[in-house]
């Protein structure tokens, strides 16, 4: 059994906000999960605790007027500002990313492909590999690679099934390499709810959003109890689930199955690898794959001058 790392330091309020920002980011894009940014970025445990404290120790320390305590037990100044980043990033890259996403998504993934390849690389070279780790790893490559290759199903959009939408698809955000917009592409709700972000509709939004939070705080109690008693195997499973998810985004698919929803907007079914176009498609992807990579450099840079702890311990 591997320790759990030690208590991460706090971090700089501008890198906190930067965190929240590149989830905001990958959160819209389905195939990239803003889980894989905080657990890149280094800001995974310190969001996980701060989840975390929402609990009844949390609400007595409210009735009780203790509000300081309060604040300190959810990290309520990095969790605002993350939240503020997340929230800022989603309003105002929902339009250019769903509009890459329809009409250029070889540019899109490929940046995203070379970002968590490299990502994923660096991290794993964190992770106290053994037997138990790679099985792990095994694993989570494995169940990562059957829920991305899903077939979309059509559900009706009322409250109900966009409450448990919600709770399951930010249980995919909370963990690295599962797309919470990829399961929204399988349930049928990805189009609806991003049309509702887009015009501001909070009629959707709101049962959505309550699920969000639902789901969000019961996976986080599982995921730090992992942490805490299996790190280097959960580390490894994680690194298994980023390596098994990027199926859904490398960026020369070819489409197998489709339909058009209510507004005529093509919704992809089942799709399958293909071989690059062209000579100048495949430079173009390998240019914009080589800025992801050089981007995770750039932040791995950032992360040693500001002192974040990585992931692997």
């Amino acid at each position: 059994m591997t320790a759990a790392p030690p208590p991460q330091a706090p971090l700089p309020r501008g890198y906190v906000l930067l965190c929240g920002l590149a989830m905001g980011a990958a959160d819209v894009v389905p195939g990239v999960s803003g889980g894989s940014m905080a657990f890149i970025l280094g800001n995974y445990s310190t969001l996980l605790e701060a989840i975390a404290g929402f609990d009844l120790e949390l609400l007595k320390l409210l009735a009780g007027g203790r509000w300081a305590s309060a604040a300190e037990r959810v990290h309520l100044g990095p969790l605002l500002l993350l939240l503020a980043g997340i929230f800022s990033s989603v309003l105002l890259l929902v339009r250019p990313i769903t509009w890459l996403y329809e009409f250029h998504p070889v540019f899109l993934f490929a940046f995203f492909f070379g970002l968590i390849v490299d990502s994923n690389v660096l991290i794993a070279r964190h992770v106290q590999w053994g037997a138990g780790g790679l099985v792990a790893m095994a694993l989570g490559a494995a169940g990562a690679l059957v829920f991305v290759t899903r077939v979309p199903v059509t559900m009706p959009h009322n409250p109900f099934t966009l409450f448990w939408s919600g709770a399951v698809a930010f249980m995919a955000i909370i963990w690295p390499g599962i797309s919470g917009s990829l399961l929204l592409l399988v349930l049928g709700h990805y189009q609806h709810v991003m049309e509702a972000v887009k015009g501001l509709d909070l009629v959707v939004p709101l049962p959505f959003a309550l699920g969000c939070a639902t789901g969000l705080i019961a996976l986080v109690q599982l995921l730090r109890w992992l942490l805490a008693r299996w790190h280097g195997q959960t580390v490894a499973l994680l690194v298994g689930v980023m390596a098994g998810s990027l199926w859904k985004i490398w960026p020369f698919l070819t489409v197998l199955e489709s339909s058009t929803n209510a507004k005529g907007k093509l919704i992809v079914l089942r799709d399958a690898l293909a071989a690059p176009p062209s000579a100048s498609a495949l430079l173009v992807a390998l240019l914009l794959g080589a800025i992801g990579v050089l981007l995770v450099v750039g932040l791995e840079w950032l992360q040693q001058r500001v002192g974040v702890a990585e992931m692997g311990g």
